[in-house]
């Protein structure tokens, strides 16, 4: 999580056992050496593993744990941050309540007592830790004055950032797009080609987009052409861990189960694709759509065992 705004910004781990946030400090380089290498994060980046320290005074917060432990955190952030605090949530994936399926963004919303707006879009770490150009899309619900002012915090000459009025389609595009790029590492570790994965990646954006307007009828259909939507799918079907593990799994003929094919390529990093496939395929089977969403369904059915690799070109 990163709390604060220039000329200071703190970073605290959801996890402080993992160690995984560790800085060197060499002539002013700051540096995640375990996930980032050789990258310097700037002297305005301050790790603290104190969770309670790191949001002390700040105004704005920023969500960047995995999905899973969201709630635990904002659990102890309650009663404990400013009350005219603003968040933001980077944060790809979903809750399972008894009413329903639950936005990670509404979680923080109602646990915090705050607005939450969302930053999804085509952002492989490493690439805009080099300054390669990318783009982003900050959705929000309400305030375009308050999402305007997270673009602005985090656009760069290198970064540029764009903000929607439609917080469910630009949340559910960067959650949805890691499920479709499990399909597609399954398509890379069966060697189909590129033809397949094109064919593979046009129907998850169907998917996609029937999933997300079936949950929230208010999703705007052009939220699919932003950052959040197509392009996101694009980057995370081509690069990214979840194509990259699933590719593993394809090629050891599904016989290592993803928790250690995650254990082993990612150094502590988790796998949001196989978790929200299961979430979905939940949210699919309560409402009785699992005819309507073979590929969702099948990439579930692949990750448990149910059925071999080979399936995800055999869509019921």
């Amino acid at each position: 999580m990163i709390t604060g705004c220039p000329p200071l910004t703190t970073v605290s781990e959801a996890s402080y056992s993992s160690g995984a946030l560790t800085k060197r400090h060499t002539a002013g380089q700051e540096e995640n050496v375990k996930y980032l290498p050789g990258v310097n994060l700037g002297k305005n980046v301050i790790a603290d593993p104190d969770l309670d320290h790191a949001v002390r005074d700040a105004n704005m917060l920023v969500f960047v744990t995995p999905h899973q432990f969201v709630e635990d955190v904002c659990k102890r952030l309650a009663g404990k941050i400013r009350g005219d605090v603003e968040a933001i949530s980077l944060i790809k994936g979903m809750t399972l309540k008894v009413d329903g399926p639950c936005m990670i963004s509404s979680v923080i919303s109602k646990l915090l007592n705050c607005s939450c707006c969302v930053l999804m879009g085509a952002n492989i770490a490493d690439e805009i830790a080099m300054e390669n150009f990318s783009e982003a899309t900050v959705g929000y619900k309400e305030s375009r004055e308050v999402a305007e002012r997270w673009a602005r915090l985090f656009c760069t000459p290198y970064f540029k950032v764009k903000a929607v009025q439609d917080i469910e389609g630009v949340e559910l595009c960067g959650t949805l797009k890691n499920v479709v790029a499990i399909a597609a590492g399954f398509v890379d570790g069966l060697d189909m080609g590129n033809n397949t994965k094109a064919a593979i990646m046009r129907i998850g954006l169907n998917e996609m987009r029937d999933f997300s307007r079936r949950l929230y009828p208010s999703v705007r259909d052009d939220t699919f052409f932003e950052s959040c939507g197509v392009a996101d799918l694009i980057a995370t079907c081509f690069g990214g861990r979840n194509r990259k593990v699933a590719e593993a799994f394809a090629t050891g003929g599904g016989k290592m189960p993803f928790e250690e094919l995650e254990a082993q390529m990612l150094q502590g990093q988790k796998l949001q694709g196989v978790l929200t496939a299961k979430e979905v395929y939940e949210v699919l089977r309560n409402n009785k759509w699992l005819d309507s969403f073979p590929l969702f369904s099948t990439i579930h059915d692949i990750c448990i065992g149910e059925k071999p690799v080979s399936a995800i070109v055999h869509l019921r």
